[in-house]
């Protein structure tokens, strides 16, 4: 049996961060285990390739919840990245770190060294911001995060714009000194290519002699001496293999696979594992409950000037603007979908953003939901509006359904299931009419195409939530951070609550869903759990 000093399950956005802090020192053996294979794919490099990579099972796990009754009985669609950087080489690749409030409210949740004082720094450490570095930007991390401004759509003024008109600020930075008010998005690009955590964090240090990673390697349980976690069982090319921890196994296969693996080997509610025939390890009551996601509704509208619509639906306009980006990496394909938004407050009386909202100059009525093909917009000028709100309050959960690990788990998101979360949504319906109307955009818009200017009353605006509002994939909370042993799973250092030798490390831990999107957070959690292993061997060593 091969042993190394540390066992890594999942190449994704907190796995890749882990597999290169932790061989750095040279001083440990690393093996880092992917289900998925490389990410050497145009369509992965390629910032608006998220398109293609959204139905694509070679590289993406295609999850489906369970049909939700706040949603009218619908199944919603979870892809989720199953290749080097996880969902970081398939996502949308909008950077958004969350609101200092966020972080101060994990610590709060008794959670020592996760405030935002203490977080800060990792955000810091792990960027190069295309703009410079200050007390909130970083300039020499390994993920690289650009400006979209040169290449944006020119009605991305026009939005920010209207809010300036309903009195939100113009903030050139959302990830600075405040979240709040309206402007346009980084991305995590560079070179007008994506910047997953598999480039930024994995492919400088594949040569490393103590590093080895293992791609198409699917856990199938973490084994153990007791409740010391002493390796991983995986499957490899049809055969199981089984390789040693001598110091650690860390799980970061996401907010979905990290508590299927954990249910798989044991580790989870009791009746659950005796149910699907698994034997307990360690009964562990919050492994696969508190999910949360952020849900959001989309407006459309018929434009009366030029969208990305009139260059991008023509043949000749696809042709164009696929040979200006093989040339030169610029213009609308070198850019993620969502160029503009903002962090507003949906009512009065609030002491911070509670609202999210994108803005994208395209559209397109035919997509499968949640799916923006921009290379395949709409024949007319269109455009999109979008709000979410920050912070649902509504918890999900997810199990897994038998003993075999290639079988998706059930997951419950449980969407809308207290009286804030649909209140809040209505309000976010309603600020997008808000936006529509203000001036800047009223000029531009020949209809509002979806939900449509009848629907106008709260029951048929609830309707039309009910109807047609999505997720924007940011699941976490299934492994959550906490010290309460009888519904938390991490302790504040990331350690599994019972079990020796075995930690969480990425976006399951998040004790709650952070203010924007969760890619540059789970990051961040990658670093400081680094560190927090490092620590925890002596000093680094």
């Amino acid at each position: 049996m091969s042993e190394y000093d540390f066992i890594i399950v999942g190449a994704g956005s907190a796995g890749c961060v882990l597999a290169n802090r932790l061989s750095e020192n040279g001083r440990h053996t690393v093996l880092l285990l992917e289900a998925g294979g490389s990410d050497l794919n145009f369509w992965i490099w390629m910032p608006i390739g998220y398109g293609k990579t959204f139905y694509r099972p070679s590289v993406n796990w295609m999850y489906h919840t369970e049909p939700d009754a706040a949603l009218n009985g619908r199944v919603s669609y979870w892809p989720r990245g199953k290749v080097l950087g996880g969902s970081s080489s398939i996502n949308a690749m909008v950077y958004v770190r969350g609101q200092a409030q966020d972080f101060d409210g994990w610590q709060a949740m008794g959670n020592p060294g996760w405030g935002w004082d203490d977080v800060l720094p990792y955000f810091r450490r792990s960027e190069t911001n295309d703009r410079g570095g200050d007390a909130f930007r970083g300039d020499n991390g390994p993920l690289h995060v650009a400006t979209m401004d040169r290449d944006l759509h020119p009605l991305c003024r026009d939005f920010i714009a209207a809010g300036g008109e309903l009195q939100f600020p113009h903030n050139p930075d959302f990830n600075g000194a405040t979240q709040e008010g309206v402007g346009t998005y980084q991305n995590t690009a560079k070179g007008g290519m994506r910047m997953s955590a598999a480039r930024a964090y994995l492919r400088p240090v594949l040569r490393r002699a103590n590093l080895r990673v293992e791609t198409g390697a699917l856990a199938e349980r973490v084994l153990f001496e007791g409740r010391q976690a002493v390796g991983v069982a995986y499957r490899r090319n049809g055969q199981v293999k089984t390789v040693r921890a001598r110091r650690e196994v860390i799980l970061s296969g996401g907010a979905i696979n990290s508590p299927q693996l954990l249910q798989l080997s044991g580790v989870g509610p009791a009746r659950l594992l005796r149910d699907t025939g698994i034997e307990v390890v360690h009964a562990l009551d919050g492994v696969g409950r508190n999910l949360q996601d952020h849900l959001s509704i989309d407006h459309l509208y018929r434009s009366r000037v030029p969208t990305l619509n009139t260059q991008l639906h023509p043949w000749y306009g696809k042709l164009w603007h696929g040979l200006r980006y093989v040339l030169t990496r610029r213009g609308p394909l070198s850019l993620g979908v969502n160029q503009a938004g903002g962090f507003v407050r949906s009512r009065p009386g609030l002491d911070r953003p509670n609202m999210q909202l994108f803005f994208s100059p395209v559209s397109y009525t035919k997509a499968p939901p949640g799916k923006r093909p921009l290379m395949n917009p709409d024949p007319f000028p269109g455009f999109l509006l979008s709000a979410q709100p920050t912070r649902p309050t509504s918890r999900g959960h997810l199990e897994i359904r038998s003993s075999d690990p290639k079988e998706p788990p059930a997951i419950h998101p449980n969407y809308l299931a207290t009286e804030i979360d649909m209140q809040e949504m209505l309000e976010g319906t309603r600020l997008l009419r808000r936006l529509a109307e203000a001036p800047a955009l009223a000029r531009l818009i020949e209809a509002e195409m979806l939900p449509g200017a009848d629907i106008r009353s709260d029951d048929d605006l609830i309707a039309d939530i009910r109807q047609r509002a999505g997720t924007v994939f940011h699941p976490v909370s299934t492994c959550r951070m906490g010290p309460d042993v009888a519904r938390d799973v991490v302790d504040a250092r990331l350690r599994v609550h019972g079990i020796s030798g075995l930690r969480v490390v990425d976006a399951s831990i998040f004790p709650t869903l952070t203010s924007g999107n969760t890619n540059a957070p789970a990051i961040m959690v990658g670093e400081k759990g680094a560190d927090m292993i490092l620590e925890d061997c002596g000093a680094g060593g």
